[in-house]
């Protein structure tokens, strides 16, 4: 069972802080979203605390940024954008912090592969990465204790060391 405070993942809003935990009629985590521009408190059963997960620590996140650059890019299943965004939202709300990491960047770079023939990326592409992308500034963010922007700019330093070694 998590404590008032404790920071989870919530399968569908992301990380969330919980600021208590109700008894009547059933035992429910009131749970606040971190970072959403409008966050609603939402209530989560403590029966169902088995889809909450709590956030990784401050030695993984510094371990998933150390090693984004060698993060495998996922290649192309499906020829259809719609089940490839099914499939990645799926990944998205059963994985880990890594996973998104791994799909935020896995579409960081077929947007830019799109973009450099002069085309537009698929709206998919789009949406994918963008919620991969918040979900895991967010929960990186938490474990580390800065801010988003904090972390983006330890993602590009990461970055620039693997391309100058």
């Amino acid at each position: 069972m998590y404590k008032v405070g404790q920071y989870v993942v919530h399968p569908g809003q992301g990380v969330c802080k919980v600021e208590a935990i109700e008894d009547d009629p059933q035992a429910t985590y009131m749970l606040m979203p971190v970072g959403g521009r409008h966050p609603m408190r939402i209530s989560f059963p403590v029966a169902s605390e088995g889809r909450l997960r709590p956030v990784i620590g401050r030695k993984q996140a510094e371990q998933i940024i150390g090693e984004y650059t060698e993060l495998p890019l996922e290649e192309l299943s499906s020829r259809s954008n719609a089940l490839e965004e099914e499939r990645f939202k799926t990944e998205l709300r059963r994985g880990s912090c890594r996973d998104a990491v791994r799909i935020a960047k896995t579409f960081r770079t077929r947007i830019e592969q799109v973009k450099a023939s002069n085309k537009r990326p698929p709206v998919a592409y789009e949406r994918i990465f963008k919620q991969a992308s918040e979900r895991s500034l967010q929960e990186l963010a938490v474990a580390m204790g800065v801010s988003e922007d904090d972390v983006v700019q330890l993602l590009k330093a990461s970055e620039e060391d693997a391309r100058n070694n």
